[in-house]
């Protein structure tokens, strides 16, 4: 029983020292990149960057409790704990389990997320959106509810799905840089494929969650929010300007009445 312990604890702390190397490495790369294009900046007249310290701190938690849920997921499928032994990993399970699990991610952040934007559960949520102007650093920046909510994915995954663990290490990998290109607070990724009929989206689209909090609730994908009518309603005209024009009009201009 020791034996098994220390092993899962070796797994654990792999698994966020690279969750953690990721989270800086992205981090100093975008501000790097930031650095130099200010004329990027989506939110003109905020300074994000005021909180990043707190928003680091807060981060160290939240990436332990993701690394607790993939870890234990994961370890609980080398021990043959989980419902369906894993696809042998080939060129073809590889990209098939992870096209499946991202999708499957992308719904069950959606409905976490509006979950926790419910009044009983908010207080547990109100901490992230302390950065009304988001930062490269905002992305991780929970409460541990608000992380064993968004992120439980990370385990119960292993246990319905014969996932080879590459797909699921290489989803959470590109959730993680993803989530802190989109909080970053500065738009290079503007464009036709971020707009209707397009299902993928830019880095104005979280932006405007945090600036007006009742839309835009997704994480990969506008498909959540256009279904159930909470995609802000000027995102696609805004994407669009920025398509023509080249220019980052001040998210202040999309200002609209809270409607749920």
């Amino acid at each position: 029983m020791m034996g098994l312990l220390v092993d899962y604890l070796i797994v654990l702390v792999i698994t966020y020292a690279a969750m953690v190397a990721v989270y800086f490495a992205t981090g100093f790369t975008m501000i790097a990149i930031n650095s130099r294009h200010p004329d990027r900046r989506i939110q003109k007249h905020r300074d994000g960057m005021k909180r990043q310290t707190e928003e680091i701190r807060a981060s160290m938690k939240a990436l332990a409790t993701s690394s607790v849920l993939l870890s234990s997921g994961y370890f609980a499928q080398t021990q043959g704990w989980t419902l369906f032994a894993p696809l042998e990993l080939s060129w073809w399970s590889f990209p098939l389990m992870f096209a499946v699990c991202f999708v499957l991610f992308d719904a069950w952040f959606y409905w976490g997320h509006r979950i926790l934007h419910w009044p009983s559960l908010y207080k547990f949520h109100v901490p992230h959106h302390r950065s009304i102007a988001p930062t490269v650093w905002s992305n991780d920046s929970s409460t541990t509810v608000d992380t064993l909510i968004e992120h439980f994915f990370y385990f119960l995954v292993w246990f319905v799905l014969p996932v080879p663990a590459l797909s699921v290490f290489a989803l959470r990998l590109f959730d993680q840089i993803s989530g802190m290109v989109g909080h970053s607070g500065f738009e290079y990724f503007a464009s036709k494929s971020s707009r209707f009929p397009s299902p993928l989206i830019c880095t104005t689209f979280h932006d405007l969650h945090h600036s007006q909090f009742h839309y835009n609730y997704g994480n990969f994908f506008s498909f959540w929010d256009r279904i159930c009518g909470t995609v802000h309603p000027k995102y696609d005209v805004l994407v669009r300007s920025m398509e023509e024009t080249g220019e980052i009009p001040d998210s202040e201009e999309t200002k609209v009445k809270a409607t749920g």
